[in-house]
């Protein structure tokens, strides 16, 4: 790893105690306790904190296709989503991709075009770029295909999903907006609905099917989670698999299973920006003020990680420290990245410098390298 040599001064800086007033130190992509042949920065009337961990998000298909059927420039797309990581202060993002039965961004030919355009513009992104699949367990027909797709394409973190509206087609109705989504994928949409009623009928097969998935992921090192947990039942249910991430479990008691299990239990920053779920379930700033959270993640606005810390801090829940925990160093735990998410000799030169009083991204900095930098805190670094 290749970084600066930058002695940042005058600024507060986040330690895991909170706000301090000391010197910070970066060396060859490191933070460093050792100030020796380093160039000074004042940065005050800035804050420095360690750069943002997003363990989940999907914000960045908006890049790849910024409208419907312009899906062309993958490469392009990712390297447009890196630069809104970076405005941000994300110096980790984990790109949450589906392999769903519903199409279109979420297909699995989709999919496959990620991955490629993310082994494109990899070797050339400063943002530490991660894949999490989300794959939606009534595909019965594409367990072996999507087992295949996560050796060829080393993933290393599985989400199980299942978004089919069991409900409506239980009640023999079309779910709502079938049409439009249908439509926008370029799918029939009686073939659609064919499909989904014919998911519906074997849900019975996907629990055995789940059952040997997961026990092959596990065997390769697979980190998995569930998705939408409801009870402890679910919770209890997909840790015996090995799925121990609960992510964004709709209710107290599935979230409340989770910690007394022992699992890691990450929920959405627009959760906390909006006030709540925008589904009516359980409020993501209450889990926090219930020590109930392990993480936050973008989801799918990226602005939101560093307004939800901020706004948690702001209504009292807890201090910046155990807030921006909550956006850095928890996430950089759940996916035991043991090398970042606090600024600390040794560890990686992951941070981003903030306006005091405005509380604006004015630079990023991953490993020791700027992915972000304007206004007037550019002049102080290059002028």
């Amino acid at each position: 790893m290749s970084g600066l040599r930058l002695r940042l001064t005058g600024a507060k800086v986040l330690m895991p105690e909170g706000l301090q007033d000391v010197p910070l130190t970066l060396a060859d992509g490191f933070i460093s306790d050792d100030a020796a042949a380093t160039r000074e920065v004042d940065l005050g009337g800035y804050l420095i904190l360690p750069g943002i961990v997003d363990v989940h998000g999907d914000g960045f298909e908006r890049h790849l296709a910024p409208r419907r059927g312009a899906m062309k420039d993958i490469d392009q797309g990712l390297i447009a989503a890196e630069a809104e990581l970076a405005a941000n202060g994300i110096t980790t993002a984990v790109l949450a991709q589906f392999y769903s039965w519903e199409g279109g961004m979420r297909g699995p030919e989709f999919a496959e075009r990620v991955m490629a355009g993310l082994a494109q513009v990899r070797g050339a992104a400063v943002t530490d770029l991660r894949t999490q699949l989300r794959f939606e367990t009534p595909m019965l027909e594409a367990y072996d295909a999507v087992l295949d797709f996560i050796d060829r394409h080393a993933v290393d973190f599985c989400v199980f999903n299942d978004h089919l509206p069991h409900d409506a087609l239980e009640k023999g109705k079309q779910p709502k907006g079938l049409v439009g989504k249908a439509l926008r994928i370029g799918r029939n949409p009686e073939v659609h609905l064919a499909m989904m009623q014919e998911m519906h009928a074997r849900r019975m097969e996907v629990p055995a099917a789940v059952d040997q998935l997961s026990a092959a992921l596990a065997a390769r090192g697979v980190r998995m989670g569930s998705h939408d947990d409801r009870s402890a039942e679910d919770r209890a249910t997909w840790r015996a698999r090995g799925a121990t991430l609960a992510e964004f479990p709709e209710t107290l008691e599935a979230a409340e299973a989770a910690k007394t299990g022992g699992d890691a239990v990450v929920m959405g920053a627009p959760n906390v920006v909006r006030g709540g779920s925008h589904n009516g379930n359980v409020s993501a700033a209450d889990m926090v003020m219930m020590g109930l959270v392990d993480a936050l993640a973008s989801d799918y606005h990226y602005p939101s990680l560093r307004r939800a810390a901020f706004l948690l801090v702001d209504a009292g829940i807890c201090d910046l420290a155990a807030a921006w925990r909550l956006i850095s160093g928890g996430p950089a735990r759940v996916l035991d990245l043991q090398d970042r998410g606090a600024l600390l000799p040794g560890l990686r030169a992951d941070l981003v410098v903030l306006d005091a009083r405005t509380r604006h991204v004015a630079a990023t900095l991953a490993g020791g390298r700027f992915s972000y930098v304007q206004g007037a805190v550019a002049d102080r670094f290059f002028g």
